[in-house]
């Protein structure tokens, strides 16, 4: 590598020398790997310095045509690349609004029934586990933690039914992490099993609010597009009470994006009449959808409306279900 620059003039700082690789070099053809390594770094650098130049002298461009520039080009991602699913909804499609109406969730949405939750766990739950479950309790109004000793889900699910609860809620757990989560609305189903990941409690949050208020939160579903995603996204609103409570100013997150669920519970403050700040009081977690099955658990005899199959389905990056 050459370190190329002319003589500086008189007077001026001389240039900084740019390194100037020949044409058909590699940097991985260097023997020495901390001189790779070294070279590397100084590679990527100047990528980006060019990179750098050329995006200001398209900014500078576009200032000059002022209002004759072109229209930005749109940088291509997984998302807007997204193959085409047959199952997207439309909002005016009648047979979509006619299920709607008639399936299990209908109750909740004309406000015939008020959710009632029961939070439970895998038999005899770890501390991180217990934590987790008691953080979420706070998080959805009207929802009561029962901790598990040996109890069968299937003897749990009349009970909570009898109790005129409406959804029950089981925490997994591997090694003292949580790992999984089984949504059932009862009395009827259907259930949904996911996959649990990233779970971060209140105190692993950097920059967190104070503890959330008893106020109902606003519900947001983002990115539930397809039949099945519709279906999965009633099936979150329907834990929340329908009237929020805008007081509070607590909102509770479910964003779908390439079929993972983000979850994040939030509070907004205004600090202008224009500008609004948000806090995060978690706790936050991650979740994908393993299978959707109607009526309640069971395990053995239940039918499935839809099941993850890695091999057949995830076929192509751009495929998304949800």
């Amino acid at each position: 590598a050459g370190h190329g620059s002319g003589p500086a003039e008189d007077g001026a700082p001389p240039a900084p020398a740019r390194v100037l690789f020949p044409p058909t070099f590699s940097v991985s053809e260097i023997k020495n790997k901390q001189r790779r390594h070294f070279m590397f770094l100084r590679w990527k650098q100047q990528q980006r310095k060019e990179k750098l130049a050329a995006k200001k002298k398209r900014r500078k461009e576009r200032e000059a045509l002022g209002d004759k520039a072109p229209p930005k080009a749109i940088p291509k991602t997984i998302e807007n690349q997204r193959v085409y699913d047959e199952t997207t909804v439309d909002p005016n499609d009648e047979e979509v609004a006619f299920d709607e109406a008639t399936d299990e969730f209908a109750p909740y949405f004309n406000r015939q029934t008020v959710p009632k939750i029961l939070i439970t766990t895998s038999d005899r739950p770890r501390g991180r586990t217990v934590r987790f479950c008691e953080q979420l309790s706070t998080v959805i109004p009207n929802s009561h933690v029962y901790y598990r000793r040996g109890l069968a889900l299937k003897r749990i699910i009349p009970q909570c039914i009898a109790r005129d609860f409406t959804d029950l809620m089981v925490i997994n757990e591997d090694r003292k992490i949580p790992n999984g989560l089984v949504l059932s609305h009862l009395p009827d189903g259907p259930t949904a099993h996911f996959r649990m990941s990233s779970v971060r409690l209140r105190k692993e949050i950097k920059r967190k609010g104070k503890e959330p208020t008893e106020h109902v939160p606003e519900v947001i579903l983002n990115n539930f597009t397809t039949r099945l995603g519709h279906s999965i996204g009633r099936m979150f609103a329907s834990l929340f009470p329908h009237d929020p409570q805008f007081i509070g100013r607590q909102v509770a997150t479910f964003h779908n994006q390439r079929d993972y669920i983000f979850f994040r519970f939030h509070r907004y403050i205004f600090k202008s009449e224009k500008k609004v700040g948000i806090q995060e009081l978690g706790p936050r977690f991650t979740l994908k959808l393993r299978s959707l099955q109607k009526g309640t658990f069971d395990s053995k005899f239940g039918e499935y409306e839809w099941i993850h199959k890695r091999r057949e389905m995830d076929t192509n990056r751009r495929k998304f279900h949800l």
